[in-house]
């Protein structure tokens, strides 16, 4: 995959998230927050596992214990996002959890150019919002926790990328993300036609996102991948409008801009030293691969180093 590929997979993920998430704010009335993670993430376990078909028995700890702390981040990440949407709106909440990529975005830069874009992008996120006093700390609390959440999930889908093949690691993830939802799904009352919202969050708010970013994190580093989903309060606002009969302010769309043209100008950026690392004699791009054993320097479409 060449890195524009791996920028439509990104955007495409982001997309499908939000219009995921604002499907299932339709269920809310009817089976609550909890109901509607419950019933995602046993729609997308339904799909995922005949797909994928994982060997769990060919796997070992080193695959297994990542994989039951994807479920669990899964999990935990799903219920405190929607908790906080039902709380505080799609656009706040949305804006709180990109915070989690965005610090991965900043923790992993190497250069003044990147956290200058990473600082840029999330001054877009603010504008975007523009959040006012609020005396729903535990929506904003919630929010933060879905921040922390997808940060963690962007590590633990970069290790999984490594060490399982295939959509494996989302399948197993979302599935013990499934289980441990199970007794939520006893209380849902699947006899509401709402529900069908929620199957719908499933597919395009999980099935579709998880694997793309799989798959788009196998071919970019964590950092970009991490700046770059400061597009999704961008979606929000969009699925919203769609979707949620949400209208935009003058601010939601200087913010949108803002966030658009910093992620453009981190594309030119990766783009260019892309084609430098191009260029770089098989000596040389193997000093740069040793430099950055962790992976967080790694270069898009680094010759050789997959």
């Amino acid at each position: 995959m060449r890195t524009g590929g791996g920028i439509a997979t990104m955007v495409s993920s982001a997309a499908s998230n939000q219009v995921g998430a604002a499907m299932g704010a339709h269920a809310f009335d009817a089976i609550g927050p909890a109901g509607v993670v419950a019933v995602r993430q046993w729609v997308a376990a339904a799909v995922l596992l005949p797909i994928v078909r994982p060997k769990v028995r060919r796997m070992t700890w080193s695959q297994w214990w990542p994989v039951l702390l994807l479920g669990v981040v899964f999990a935990v990440m799903n219920l405190s996002l929607y908790t906080a949407v039902s709380r505080i709106g799609l656009g706040l909440a949305v804006t709180l959890e990109v915070l989690g990529p965005l610090a991965v975005a900043l923790l992993g830069s190497r250069t003044r150019l990147d956290l200058i874009c990473a600082l840029l992008a999330g001054l877009g996120v603010y504008v975007l919002v523009l959040p006012g006093p609020s005396s729903d700390y535990l929506g904003i609390g919630l929010g933060l926790l879905a921040a922390t959440c997808w940060a963690s999930y962007i590590h633990l889908n970069r290790l999984l990328g490594r060490r399982i093949d295939g959509l494996a690691a989302p399948a197993l993830g979302t599935t013990v993300s499934a289980l441990l939802n199970l007794p939520v799904l006893f209380l849902v009352d699947f006899s509401s036609a709402t529900v069908l919202w929620a199957v719908g969050a499933g597919v395009f708010a999980t099935v579709i996102p998880y694997t793309a970013d799989l798959v788009a994190l196998r071919h970019v580093p964590k950092r970009f991948f991490g700046m770059f989903m400061s597009v999704h309060p961008v979606m929000a606002a969009l699925a919203g409008l769609v979707l949620l009969g949400q209208s935009l302010a003058a601010h939601e769309w200087l913010g949108m801009a803002i966030v658009i043209t910093v992620n453009a100008t981190a594309v030119v950026l990766n783009a260019l030293d892309t084609s430098r690392a191009g260029r770089q004699t098989p000596g040389r791009a193997d000093a740069a691969r040793r430099l950055h054993p962790s992976g967080l320097g790694e270069r898009i479409a680094l010759p050789d180093s997959r």
